[in-house]
């Protein structure tokens, strides 16, 4: 039975490791954080995607964790309201993508395996030797195992792609936003809703999931370049999340108080990882690791979610990894790209740079026009699932 380790646990690791466990591989998984990460934002499954998660026979589950937003509200700088609309004039969907939260996705998906996948918590990748026997590979924690492949499923800042390929900087395509994600208490009383504050070049967002006595608070930001250096560093996070929004007014200064203060933060870039190529040798990349569209496009899930079906559908099928990697790669290359070409750098329509862009941003809302960039794309459809035979139990 050949071996497969995985590094990352959150949605394309375990959505790997469900495909090839029932296609006949020993999986292990390693995840640097202590426990399962619950929580965060709303994410979504549209699309291809959709199509994974049925095969996956996971949508009953997922449409129980389904956010039903009632209603998003934009706000003027001074508070007062700007629009207030259905999500559906604001997404451009159709009605069949699911929105839930990326905690509760990733608990479902890890639930789906727990039993019969190999899970390393509080671990991580040191060093790796790609050799014709294998790969060696030695964990932080000092353990050394050799596995016949190595999959990095660990996002935008991935330790196997920076072993692999290099220094992230090279394949880092930053779109000109930052971003800080965190849970607060819903001070405001909000149920089913989203509210949005906007100055031009940055905006303060409150999104109640049901009726939870917590709501997810974001705070992206306009900033010219990618604060690598802050990337491990939790205290310059915070400190450059309340330097964007000093002085601000409405519940900014709330949000940023509680930003500080929050055990869950999430900070990172607007960004996307171009790749020439996403494996060499017996190591290979799937989800943001690989291809990471940014948050603009509503598609990183979507994608992490399809690349884990077809790279564990070829590595099955071929006789090799070298002829299933590069299957892999041709199959699902032009829907990355079509999906991320989707934005561009400063492209962020509910987050405008300029107050030209946003006043007419909020007239656009007022007229019920749903917004370009955020408008559902056939895009999102592009790839038919490949089929790849029966599975195992």
């Amino acid at each position: 039975m050949s071996t497969v380790l995985i590094s990352g646990a959150s949605i394309a690791g375990p959505a790997l490791a469900f495909w090839l466990r029932r296609r006949g591989f020993d999986v292990t998984v390693v995840e640097r954080a202590q426990t399962l990460r619950g929580g965060g934002y709303p994410i979504d499954i549209r699309g291809t995607a959709l199509g994974v998660v049925e095969r996956m026979g996971l949508l009953p589950r997922l449409r129980e964790s389904h956010v039903d937003t009632h209603r998003i509200t934009f706000l003027n700088a001074d508070g007062s309201q700007a629009a207030s609309l259905r999500p559906e004039s604001v997404s451009g969907g159709d009605g069949s993508d699911l929105e839930v939260r990326r905690g509760d996705l990733a608990e479902i998906l890890f639930d789906t395996v727990r039993d019969d996948v190999e899970f390393l918590f509080e671990d991580s990748i040191v060093t790796m030797n790609d050799h014709p026997g294998g790969v060696d590979v030695t964990f932080r924690s000092g353990r050394q195992r050799t596995f016949d492949h190595v999959v990095g499923a660990d996002g935008l800042h991935s330790v196997v792609r920076g072993l692999t390929f290099g220094q992230e900087e090279q394949f880092h395509r930053y779109l000109g936003y930052c971003f800080a994600g965190f849970t607060l208490p819903n001070h405001l009383g909000l149920k089913h809703e989203a509210v949005i504050w906007n100055e031009p070049g940055r905006a303060a967002a409150l999104y109640a999931v049901g009726d939870s006595d917590t709501v997810h608070g974001f705070l992206p930001f306009i900033r010219a370049e990618a604060p690598f250096g802050a990337f491990h560093d939790p205290q310059a996070q915070r400190d450059l999340v309340a330097s964007a929004f000093a002085g601000d007014g409405w519940e900014v200064p709330t949000m940023v108080e509680a930003m500080r203060a929050a055990d869950d933060l999430f900070f990172d870039t607007v960004s996307q990882i171009r790749l020439p190529r996403w494996s060499s040798g017996r190591v290979a990349l799937v989800g943001d690791a690989a291809y990471a569209p940014s948050f603009l496009t509503g598609q990183g899930s979507s994608l992490a979610l399809v690349g884990a079906y077809v790279l564990a559908g070829h590595l099955a099928a071929a006789a090799d990894h070298t002829t299933a990697f590069e299957a892999y790669e041709r199959e699902i290359r032009p829907f990355i790209e079509a999906n991320q070409g989707l934005v561009a750098e400063g492209d962020a329509a509910l987050f405008p740079a300029t107050a030209e862009a946003l006043a007419a941003r909020n007239a656009a809302l007022r007229e019920r026009a749903t917004l370009p960039a955020e408008a559902g794309r056939p895009e999102h459809s592009a790839l038919a699932l490949p089929e790849f035979g029966s599975l195992s139990a």
